[in-house]
């Protein structure tokens, strides 16, 4: 089975999270430069089969766009014609970077690390993808 790719895009770092062959299991794979993530998703892709890339949807409390609303929306229009035989897909990433940087907090003991922006990026990135494809099995996605 395909494996399904989240992105956690940032003007400066984008977290990626990645499934199992199975489509069972998240985890975060790596956080690379924004100016690099094209690149690493083709040869990722190159190397494993990938059905799905899940890009993280910025949205306010008030359900409206955000300061980065733009700069995704360029990056998915641009993934859409990269990889026109993956499917994309969106989901609001509204409090993935609170939730890492709590996961983080409580499983990191070293304060360096646990101050690793690029981190709070990738672990986001699985955040979004646990979700999605809890979303997914019940049929919401």
């Amino acid at each position: 089975m395909p494996r399904i790719v989240a992105v956690d895009y940032g003007t400066k770092r984008v977290g990626v999270a990645v499934t199992d062959e199975l489509q069972i299991i998240a985890s975060g794979l790596t956080t690379v430069h924004s100016s690099e993530i094209i690149q690493f998703l083709k040869d990722y892709c190159e190397k494993e089969k990938v059905d799905c890339i899940v890009i993280g949807e910025p949205k306010s409390l008030q359900n409206g766009d955000t300061d980065s609303t733009e700069s995704i929306e360029n990056f998915v229009r641009h993934m859409v014609k990269i990889f026109p035989t993956i499917k994309i897909d969106r989901i609001d990433e509204r409090f993935t970077s609170v939730l890492a940087s709590r996961a983080i907090l409580a499983s990191v003991a070293k304060k360096k690390k646990r101050q690793d922006k690029g981190l709070v990026d990738e672990v986001s990135a699985t955040i979004m993808l646990q979700d999605y494809m809890e979303r997914k099995s019940k049929g919401f996605s």
